[in-house]
């Protein structure tokens, strides 16, 4: 059995400009079909508009609210909600309100820098 506590996870900015850490992936706990991250974005912050040729992504929501946008679709998203990402969607989701919007990703396959393509 794998366990990773978040506490261990080093933060790190990724291409979209979303600040994450990598709770479980192939590298850290030999998860092979799928990795997981806990990302989040300050009062304001938006990631990059971008696709994932490959990767399915889901997003669930933790904390605080923002604007989510998949393929032209734009939504008001806060704390609770679940996202479906298809690959090939272009998406980006902004964090509104007085506080970070903090998120679960999963991404299947696997999060990989090459797979994460912009305009």
């Amino acid at each position: 059995m794998e366990v990773r506590s978040r506490e261990v996870a080093e933060p790190f900015t990724t291409k979209d400009g979303s600040t994450i850490r990598v709770l479980l992936d192939a590298q850290f706990g030999g998860a092979v079909n799928q990795s997981l991250a806990e990302a989040w974005l300050e009062p304001g912050q938006a990631t990059e508009r971008h696709y994932h040729a490959r990767t399915e992504e889901l997003y669930v929501l933790l904390d605080g609210e923002g604007e989510m946008e998949v393929d032209g679709d734009r939504r008001r998203v806060g704390s609770g909600d679940a996202i479906l990402i298809p690959p090939g969607a272009w998406h980006q989701i902004r964090a509104e309100g007085s506080g970070p919007l903090r998120f679960l990703c999963c991404c299947a396959p696997p999060y990989a820098d090459d797979d994460t393509l912009f305009e």
